[in-house]
């Protein structure tokens, strides 16, 4: 905003500018810079839906779910991959990564 005035010839500070936005309720909307994290247009093989959305298990070690979640901090994004075993729904195993990994032709490449 301080550098907006300036160019159009309004000498002013940065520190007036905020006083003059808050004594009239003016806020900044931030935006996140947007990163895709899904890449659906691709033509690798997709595999078969084996549950069918049937998320009950008789017996432990029978059914597993996965699932990734992207958790934004300030050193960045973090990725958070978690296994359960849907009898017991304790989690079975996870990792967690500053950097998303898929295998292709045998090299690791980010996503």
């Amino acid at each position: 905003m301080t550098e907006e005035l300036k160019e159009v010839g309004v000498d002013v500070g940065h520190r007036r500018v905020g006083r003059l936005m808050r004594e009239n309720g003016i806020v900044v909307e931030r935006t996140r810079k947007f990163k895709a994290t899904t890449d659906s247009d691709h033509t690798f093989n997709i595999a078969p839906n084996l549950l069918d959305r049937d998320f009950t298990a008789d017996r432990p070690n029978q059914k597993w779910a996965g699932d990734i979640s992207y958790i934004w901090t300030r050193e960045g994004w973090l990725y958070l991959a978690v296994i359960l075993d849907l009898h017991s729904r304790r989690v079975i195993g996870w990792a967690v990564s500053d950097r998303f990994w898929r295998d292709w032709a045998d090299e690791r490449r980010p996503i």
